[in-house]
């Protein structure tokens, strides 16, 4: 059975840092890409940055997100995380991170940021 739990959600100020979690179990994770998606109230789900089974390998992010958050994994804890610095009230969302094993995508059940001063 696929786990997803996510953690490190917290309120701050803008300009502050945070890191979330994802811990991952039910499935070889090192084989599968993992993304951290986002979704703002009444808004659509957004992709914020992947990053592929090899590391290094492929690491990609949203425009609005680029050069403020990083994506990492640690396969021998089954985790991926995102760093996030730099944060705007516009980064408040709940945050999720997800797997594709076909023909299902899998999501945990969300952290909540919340960035405002």
């Amino acid at each position: 059975q696929v786990q997803l739990v996510e953690s490190g959600g917290a309120v701050v100020q803008p300009g502050g840092s945070l890191r979330l979690s994802c811990a991952a179990s039910g499935f070889s994770f090192r084989t599968y890409t993992m993304t951290w998606y986002r979704q703002a109230p009444d808004q659509e789900r957004e992709l914020v940055a992947t990053i592929a089974a090899v590391v290094p390998g492929q690491i990609r992010y949203a425009n609005s997100v680029k050069g403020r958050f990083t994506i990492s994994r640690d396969n021998a804890r089954n985790t991926v995380y995102l760093q996030m610095t730099n944060l705007k009230p516009e980064d408040t969302s709940v945050y999720f991170c997800a797997v594709l094993i076909p023909p299902s995508r899998f999501f945990g059940q969300g952290t909540e940021v919340t960035v405002f001063s």
